[in-house]
């Protein structure tokens, strides 16, 4: 009998699994916009790398669609060579035994077919067709083109109104980003490479607490134009008030009783203190912005008379209709829509959910917040039914493990099939049926109905929280185009002969997040800006700190603290905790300044301009 021996790693396999993480962490920090071309070459000599040489597919498949790739890179191919390097990957795919080998094929397809133009131009003109525009992962990937190094380098200097005027010059709403933004930003940060991404929203909120009200710049001499606003949520605001820095008057035009939109009535103050946002949209206004609420467009003025009174108008109407679950009984009593649900809470009127068993259908942060509300409102038992695993879920991780930690409960799996209601039309429970996971479908994979019973869940009120929509028929009536339930609009924010009407934000895309309705805001006034004639770049007088060549040991990342879990799910004070001094301090010094060193030298200086 053969004796055996313990394993243990020897010094090779540490360092292999160092250089693994390594790796990893240069894949994670990579910023957008780099050579699609050459990153497939990249992975494909690192998938070659992993075969076991065994099958023909793998061992001289894959090593010719490596010197193929490679040919296109160095200027030996011709437009031939792309159907070669096509029809080759395509029986790589057919053909190779083993994972390794067909999802590197796969992976090669897919990029032939999703960026051909950059092969073409490889080999037509030796170069990629995808510029570096920016540099700077953190700008890059913050969809309002914020300058993240430089407010940083500010708040390391203690020079924290200067941080917000900086932020400000592209998001109007630095305050309520600080609070609520998915920080898109921290994705790509370089600083991956040595631990985490730098807390940049977790800064954000440090500079605005301690700068307090910080006064807008003085506007740009009046151009005598007049553009009309409909919506005063996020997108419509930030839309009026880059107008007005240009020298146009904005007037806002909102359908509810305030201003805010979906930051007011989609989102619980204990994430976003209503005073807060009151005193960020009152800082806007400041400009000068002119403001008329409850007025609905469509109902008391038609559309048509804004285009003739206004020298330019913006549709920026939000999703702030409810989406119905189609199942039988949702027309019951105590069904209610998250959407009703939040707007009744920014109106101040609170639901009686005391005592009662709430289950919410749904699994992004939507679902959250109307779960994390409900158990605020006294009910006894919350459950969150999903048809996804909990991995899959839409909702930000912090906040699942928010609501997870305030006694929510996540029912994974369990697809509703129907409301029971007694004869008065009342909840009194939901049955669902249980899922197991399957393929992957866009993305995720996708649940199909498991070999079991449906499962009966006592309750007493079901709130539904799958999604928004469009409130578009008013607008389809003045003949706006319509497509999908959404307002069809071009990418600089104009409307298909409809001259002088622009639109964005959720209504153009569907339901977004609060940073990309404000970029689309900013887009529009700037396109508006050009359609009346003018050329206006919003600037700022604040200078940047110098990059300083210190060392930045690798160091851990500060996280924002929370209150209690016992003390804050019984009332709908703010929740976060902002940052001391000396966290802000350490966390901005973790800041590699991407924008005077690696690609970031190359950025040539700041831009203005939109």
């Amino acid at each position: 009998m053969s004796r055996l021996t313990i394993m243990t790693q020897t010094q090779a396999q540490v360092v292999i699994e160092e250089l693994y993480k390594d790796l990893e962490r240069r894949i994670i920090a990579s910023p957008p916009g780099l050579c699609p071309v050459d990153m497939a070459s990249a992975f494909l000599k690192l998938c070659h790398a992993q075969t076991c040489g065994k099958c023909v597919p793998c061992r001289v498949g894959l090593a010719q669609l490596q010197a193929l790739i490679d040919d296109v890179l160095e200027g030996r191919a011709t437009l031939d060579t792309i159907d070669l390097i096509e029809k080759t990957a395509q029986n790589i795919s057919d053909s190779a035994d083993c994972a390794i080998g067909y999802e590197a094929a796969d992976m090669v397809l897919r990029g032939v077919q999703g960026f051909r133009d950059d092969y073409e131009e490889h080999i037509l003109h030796g170069r990629c067709t995808c510029s570096l525009n920016q540099p700077v992962p953190c700008v890059a990937l913050c969809p309002a083109g914020v300058d993240v190094p430089g407010y940083i380098a500010l708040i390391g200097e203690e020079r924290y109104e200067d941080a917000v005027r900086l932020i400000r010059k592209d998001n109007p709403f630095p305050a309520v980003c600080a609070f609520i933004c998915e920080h898109p930003c921290e994705a790509r940060c370089r600083r991956n490479m040595l631990d985490n991404p730098i807390n940049i929203r977790g800064l954000k909120r440090y500079a605005v607490d301690q700068a307090g009200v910080v006064k807008p710049q003085a506007n740009a001499a009046s151009t005598g134009k007049k553009v009309a606003v409909v919506g005063g949520g996020p997108g419509g605001l930030s839309a009026a008030y880059y107008l007005q820095q240009m020298g146009h008057q904005a007037v806002v035009f909102e359908k509810r009783k305030k201003l805010g939109g979906m930051l007011r009535y989609g989102i619980p103050n204990y994430r976003l203190p209503r005073a807060r946002l009151d005193e960020e949209i009152q800082t806007l206004l400041s400009t000068g912005i002119e403001v008329h609420t409850e007025v609905s467009i469509g109902d008391d003025i038609p559309l048509c008379d804004l285009d003739r009174d206004y020298d330019a108008v913006y549709l920026s109407i939000g999703a702030q209709t409810d989406k119905k679950v189609g199942i039988p009984g949702e027309d019951g009593v105590n069904v209610i829509s998250a959407v009703e649900m939040l707007r009744n809470i920014g109106d101040d009127i609170m639901p009686d959910f005391e005592g009662k068993r709430v289950i919410v259908i749904g699994g992004g942060n939507v679902a959250m917040d109307v779960a994390r509300s409900a158990k605020r409102l006294g009910a006894a038992k919350v459950g969150i039914a999903y048809r996804r695993r909990k991995q899959d879920m839409t909702a930000l991780w912090d906040e699942i493990e928010g609501a997870l930690e305030e006694d929510c409960e996540v029912l994974e799996l369990q697809a509703p099939v129907r409301i029971e209601l007694d004869e008065a039309k009342r909840v009194t429970a939901l049955w669902v049926q249980p899922q197991i996971i399957g393929k992957y479908d866009r993305g995720r994979p996708g649940p199909k109905r498991a070999m079991a019973e449906e499962k009966r869940i006592p309750c007493d009120i079901v709130v539904v929280a799958i999604g928004q929509g469009i409130e578009s028929k008013p607008f389809e009536d003045a003949g706006i185009p319509i497509k999908r339930g959404a307002i069809s609009a071009l990418d600089h924010s104009g409307i298909d002969k409809m001259e002088g009407i622009f639109a964005g934000g959720d209504c153009v895309t569907g339901p977004a997040t609060v940073i990309r309705a404000i970029a689309a805001g900013k887009v529009a006034a700037a396109n508006i800006d050009t359609y009346l004639g003018y050329n206006h770049s919003i600037s700022c007088d604040v200078k940047i700190p110098d990059a300083k060549g210190t060392d930045r040991p690798k160091c851990g990342r500060v996280q924002l603290k929370v209150r209690d879990a016992s003390e804050r799910k019984h009332d709908f004070d703010e929740i976060e905790l902002g940052f001391t001094c000396e966290e802000a301090k350490q966390e901005s010094s973790r800041c590699l300044r991407c924008d005077h060193f690696g690609f970031g030298v190359f950025k040539g200086g700041r831009s203005t301009k939109w």
